[in-house]
């Protein structure tokens, strides 16, 4: 089965809006695992305008699932990175400034700084995961810099579902294919929702993790947090 995790970076963008600690985002994330997810996802940014360092190792004492950190490698991410030893580290590419993730790694380009970078990962046991594009040559060379796995940005798989979804899908299930003959466990995440997340689960191969956000918690406004990650999980059989 595809575990769910869920990334509780926008509980706390609701929190910061207004300081303290309401919501409280370590009860959030022992909430999660409670109502079924099977993972919890952050995702600190240097300006720390959802989640906060602090709030990383906070978690790292309460999650009892699969912890996944996600961020670009900057000098001082690696280092809480190498000190909460999270589960797994997803690695993007994103700029300081990013609103949120919009690419994938360039892995050729960037295949030597990566190397380094997910060596060290490794050899603290940490399961490393980069973020990618739906093409077959971006996850090749993520197996050449020594990835356990490839998350692929599905953006533009949900920005075409409705109009078209087997177009939408079909460089997705090329990618997954590719990462499965090179050895690579395959994730997924970005704008993943209830109406999208079902037929990308039953077309991909060797989906083991979906990563949701923003999609996840907009719908918990609604439905409440429980019945929303029942809803999610039930997409995933």
């Amino acid at each position: 089965m595809t575990k769910l995790s869920v990334n509780i970076n926008k509980i706390a963008t609701i929190r910061n809006s207004r300081g303290g600690c309401l919501p409280d985002i370590v009860e959030a994330a022992v909430n999660c695992e409670r109502f079924g997810a099977e993972g919890i996802t952050v995702h600190p940014r240097p300006d720390e305008r959802h989640i906060r360092y602090r709030d990383v190792y906070d978690i790292k004492r309460v999650v009892t699932t699969e912890y996944n950190i996600e961020g670009y490698p900057s000098e001082r991410f690696n280092e809480l990175v190498l000190n909460v030893k999270p589960t797994q580290v997803t690695l993007v590419p994103d700029g300081p400034n990013a609103v949120t993730s919009n690419a994938g790694w360039d892995t050729v380009k960037y295949k030597e700084f990566l190397k380094r970078v997910i060596a060290d990962f490794k050899s603290a046991g940490i399961r490393v995961s980069v973020f990618v594009d739906a093409s077959k040559e971006m996850v090749i060379h993520a197996a050449e810099c020594g990835a356990d796995r490839i998350e692929l940005y599905t953006e533009p798989y949900a920005s075409g579902y409705i109009a078209d979804r087997e177009s939408s899908i079909a460089p997705f299930v090329v990618a997954a294919q590719t990462a499965v003959d090179v050895g690579l466990g395959v994730n997924a995440g970005h704008d993943l929702s209830l109406e999208n997340l079902g037929y990308f689960h039953k077309n991909i191969p060797n989906l083991l993790e979906v990563s949701i956000g923003h999609a996840l918690i907009s719908d918990a406004l609604y439905y409440g947090l429980e019945n929303t990650i029942q809803l999610y999980k039930r997409e995933l059989k």
